[in-house]
Parts: C-alpha cells; sequence; structure tokens
C-alpha cells in the first residue's frame, strides 16, 4: 500500500512563495473518519490569510502545514465505526486544514455524497462559499419579499449569496465591477457599480430601501451600509471583523455542517444554484492560483485540479 501523497504545503508564513509542493505521509482514517483521495479543492482567501499568518480559531499550525479547507473526491478507506459510507462512494465536504493534498482523512459527519450530476469541480469549489453565504442568510434572519444588498456580489461567496437569496424569495441588489455586471443581472440580480458614489447608486436602484445588508468585499463597504440600513444587527460582513466591531454591526463566521452542505449540494443537482470556476490550476501552480484569488478580482472560484483529469 502506497504510504505517502503529493501535497502542497507550507514550512513558514508568508507569500505564495512559501507554497511547495512535497512528498508527505498519506493520513490514515481514525475511527469515525473517512479516508477521501481528492479529485478537486477549493482554493478561499481564508487559506491565503492562513499562509501569511491567520490561525483559524481552534486550529494548530504544524509546519509542514498542508493548506486547503473544501475538496471533491472518492472514498479510499474507512476507519471504524464508519458505516454510512462505502470504499469507491463520490463524496464531497470540508475541513480546516489539509485539502490540497492527494489524500485527506475527514469525520464522515463533514462529508456527503456527490450526486452524479454535480461535476467535480463544482462540487469540490461549494462547500466554503456555499456554507458561508447560506449561513449569513441566515445569521441576518433574510426573509422573503425583503431587499438584500450584496457588497462583493460577483465573487465566490457573493455569488453564491445572490442566487441563495432569490431562491427565497428575496430582491437583490449587487454591487460589483461594469464588467461583472451581466453576470449578476443574468443570476436575477439588480447590479449597482462599486465605489465612489455607490450608496446614491444604490438609492436608486433600492427607492423603497434596504432591509438586509451582506458585505463580503471589505473596503469599508460597511459605513455605505449603515447609511441605508437602520438596524445594524441585519447587517453583517465575513471581511472587515474592525470595521464591524466599531459600526455594531455582524462578523459572520461560517457554520459548517453536513446537513447545510447537503442542502447546498441538493440545490446544485437540481439547477437552483450554480458555482462558477473562473480558473483551475494543477498542485504545482498552487502559488498562482492564491495569487489568483489574491487580486480580489474575477467571478465566481478558483480551484485546483488533484487530479488533472478532473
Amino acid at each position: 500500500m502506497i504510504d505517502t501523497m503529493r501535497a502542497v504545503a507550507i514550512d513558514e508564513h508568508g507569500s505564495a512563495s512559501v507554497l511547495k509542493t512535497r512528498t508527505l505521509a498519506r493520513p490514515t482514517p481514525n475511527p469515525g473518519e473517512v479516508l477521501v483521495r481528492i479529485r478537486v479543492a477549493g482554493v478561499q482567501l481564508t487559506d491565503a490569510a492562513i499562509r501569511g499568518g491567520w490561525v483559524p480559531p481552534g486550529a494548530t499550525i504544524e509546519f509542514p502545514q498542508i493548506l486547503g479547507n473544501e475538496f471533491s473526491g472518492i472514498v479510499e478507506a474507512l476507519g471504524a465505526d464508519v458505516h454510512q459510507f462505502a470504499v469507491g462512494d463520490d463524496v464531497l465536504g470540508y475541513r480546516v486544514l489539509g485539502c490540497y493534498a492527494e489524500y485527506v482523512s475527514v469525520p464522515a459527519n463533514q462529508i456527503v455524497a456527490k450526486p452524479p450530476s454535480v461535476s467535480w469541480r463544482t462540487a469540490g469549489a461549494l462547500s466554503a462559499s456555499g456554507q458561508t453565504a447560506h449561513t449569513a442568510l441566515e445569521r441576518l434572519g433574510a426573509r422573503a419579499g425583503e431587499t438584500l444588498l450584496v457588497h462583493g456580489a460577483a465573487g465566490g461567496v457573493g455569488s453564491m449569496a445572490v442566487q441563495l437569496a432569490l431562491h427565497q424569495g428575496l430582491r437583490v441588489i449587487g454591487t460589483a465591477s461594469r464588467d461583472n455586471h451581466p453576470y449578476l443581472e443574468q443570476m436575477g440580480a439588480v447590479a449597482v457599480t462599486y465605489g465612489s458614489g455607490q450608496a446614491e447608486r444604490i438609492m436608486a436602484a433600492a427607492p423603497e430601501g434596504v432591509d438586509v445588508v451582506f458585505d463580503a468585499a471589505g473596503h469599508e463597504n460597511l459605513r455605505t451600509a449603515v447609511a441605508l440600513t437602520y438596524d445594524r444587527s441585519r447587517i453583517g460582513t465575513i471581511v472587515d471583523i474592525a470595521l464591524a466591531r466599531e459600526l455594531n454591526c455582524q462578523w459572520i463566521s461560517s457554520d459548517r455542517s453536513a446537513e447545510r452542505l447537503r442542502d447546498l449540494v441538493d440545490l446544485c443537482a437540481t439547477g437552483q444554484l450554480r458555482v462558477t470556476v473562473r480558473a483551475a490550476y494543477v498542485l504545482d501552480e498552487t502559488g498562482e492560483a492564491h495569487r489568483d484569488v489574491e487580486t480580489g478580482h474575477g467571478r465566481g472560484k478558483v480551484v485546483l485540479l488533484v487530479d488533472e483529469g478532473s
């Protein structure tokens, strides 16, 4: 049995140049865990933040540290007491670290079955952005008939929030670059150009007001939000924690669960939710993938093709 694998890890914090392809020990599933052979891994700004020195709450960084927190793949082996999956099952899931690799060992309650109609790339890029957006709408109490403003609406998390809100019966206004307006309009949102003067443009697009605001972009967009929405408990950000505290808005972290992920993948399977993958890189190009997501531009998600045939 092969006991090593290719993975991308860091030996120190720093720029994208610290990401190195390594040969490391293949994990063994503990009781309650599943070993997954990864086909596709999503690339998140969170991964870049960890690479730069941020440590997720409750996590421990141990060099060499494999990054990556979402994946799709095939069940390779089962730990003791795992009965809901079988070797050979197609799955997707999440883990705080360890997904930029050919194999990952993950608790069985952090994976779900991948429907045949959902591609490996969609499945590999769904969990992080999808669950974050889903959590945000839940935390902000978004309800059918209300108007939601999404800052950074064309990005990975923003585009998920737009689609989920529309599915729930909200009217959605999204800020984005002019190049991304057709993308948002195709989804059913009202597109507004971000930047100077955006408050006036938003008010023109929502003359009856904005009920809920979700900021997935930063750039002090919360200052615009508090001028548009009276109830600051219904304004949330995943980007600007310091400003959220200053303005008494919500800082939103993702409440990830298999149940939430299963709801999202079911929407994908029925064509009600679409994951846009704007760029795909192989493992040896992980540094380039990080530079891509750190630009803050572009629509949708970036993925790593761990299995280059995916």
